[in-house]
């Protein structure tokens, strides 16, 4: 079977639609805008045993990263994504954790000390053998099913208030500060 060849007017349109592909390419990479959409991280990051005081995590999409026995004092994850995340035994001395999503995170034997947790999301959180000293700030927390401790439960209740703005939970009930439900 015989194929008409193209005229040359499909081949120039080929050529310039080649062309203009190319040069929007180009134009893109010059605007420094992104070619492709961004892939997703195949394995989380590893902190643990570091020291990390004053780090920098605002904002930043931290979801399953292990910062296990890592020293955050004074670290900023203000609005950080650590959803899954394992803070085990970490030192959070003064760290701002305002608005962080901790949901699903490993928190057991963690140091809380003088830590910024207000509006933080701890639902699900696994922290009964955290610690939670000094000047806290826990205003709007969500502690949805986390377990803790009597003593450190006692200490929270003390310093609930607010309600989380994302939830629409209050702190206290969901310490369940009143007794409505019996803690561990």
């Amino acid at each position: 079977m015989h194929r008409p060849r193209p005229s040359a007017l499909t081949r120039l349109r080929a050529i310039s639609w080649d062309r203009l592909g190319t040069a929007l390419m180009l134009l893109l990479a010059v605007l420094g805008l992104p070619l492709a959409a961004p892939q997703p991280a195949v394995a989380a990051m590893d902190y643990a045993k570091q020291v990390l005081i004053g780090a920098d995590f605002h904002g930043a999409d931290l979801r399953g990263v292990t910062f296990n026995l890592t020293n955050l004092r004074d670290a900023d994850l203000s609005g950080a994504d650590l959803r899954g995340a394992s803070l085990f035994g970490a030192k959070l001395q003064d760290a701002d954790l305002h608005g962080a999503d901790l949901r699903e995170a490993t928190l057991d034997g963690a140091v809380f000390d003088g830590t910024d947790l207000r509006d933080a999301r701890l639902e699900d959180a696994f922290a009964f053998n955290t610690r939670f000293e000094g000047e806290l700030r826990i205003e709007g927390a969500d502690f949805s099913n986390v377990p803790v401790r009597a003593d450190a439960h006692k200490r929270l209740c003390a310093l609930a208030g607010g309600t989380n703005p994302a939830t629409g939970r209050s702190t206290r009930e969901t310490l369940v500060c009143d007794g409505t439900l019996s803690r561990p």
